[in-house]
């Protein structure tokens, strides 16, 4: 699972300053905003798996305690 979380953060940031290279070079404002909106969406997931709860666990200690 640690791979997986690693990918989409490099994922993310990859798309992240693709968006940027693209909307300097090219202008295009469209896919500009689909790459970051993509970029957030996997660095929101990738939160929701490593943020501890109230408990003071994160759902990816509580999967691999099991």
């Amino acid at each position: 699972m640690d791979v997986v979380l690693s990918l989409l953060m490099l994922t993310s940031l990859a798309l992240i300053a693709g968006a940027i290279w693209l909307w300097r070079k090219q202008g295009v404002n469209r896919q500009v905003w689909l790459m970051i909106l993509l970029a957030m969406v996997m660095l929101i997931n990738v939160a929701l798996w490593t943020v501890p709860n109230s408990s003071g666990l994160a759902p990816i200690g509580q999967e691999l305690q099991q």
